[in-house]
């Protein structure tokens, strides 16, 4: 393959950096080469899916990233991106699901842990949220809807939520 793959641990490094905005740059590397799957027919099942999720249509997206999965179960946008579309359908368990496949394939999956947060809050589980939220924002603490989430969670706790 004569492309070199960037360091990931390096990129990781410059996106917990809290000083300036090199941040903004590895989070772009880091999404680039996470919608990376190694095949040009599974990087077009990827693209089908994230396209259907945008048009609105989170069936036919499923659809498009079940296959990407079935075929490709080793890519762990594959399965971050179909949580995405069980959630806009409100399929809660499959979402989760996949949200721990995708976990458990690339821990350091910061958008996977905010949603896994996010769905958390929304049924309730508000302590595990506020853990997920807090674990995501180690990895990546410049996460708004993160930061947004484990202060609205703070709040609550503290009991000043307004």
């Amino acid at each position: 393959m004569g492309q070199e793959r960037p360091d990931m641990d390096e990129l990781f490094r410059r996106l917990a950096d809290p000083a300036g905005e090199g941040w903004r740059i590895a989070e772009s590397d880091i999404l680039r080469e996470w919608s990376k799957s190694g095949s040009a027919a599974m990087d077009l099942l990827l693209q089908r899916g994230e396209r259907a999720l945008d048009e609105g249509d989170p069936q036919a997206a499923v659809g498009h990233l079940t296959a990407l999965t079935d075929h490709a179960p080793d890519f762990a946008n594959g399965f971050y991106t179909r949580a995405a579309a069980y959630a806009a359908l409100g399929q809660f368990g499959p979402a989760l699901q996949d949200l721990a496949r995708t976990l458990q394939l690339e821990p350091r999956h910061f958008q996977a842990m905010t949603q896994l947060a996010m769905m958390l809050e929304e049924t309730g589980d508000t302590d595990r949220a506020l853990g997920a939220y807090r674990r995501s924002l180690t990895i990546h603490p410049h996460q708004q809807e993160a930061i947004d989430g484990a202060a609205r969670l703070e709040r609550q706790q503290d009991g000043t939520d307004i």
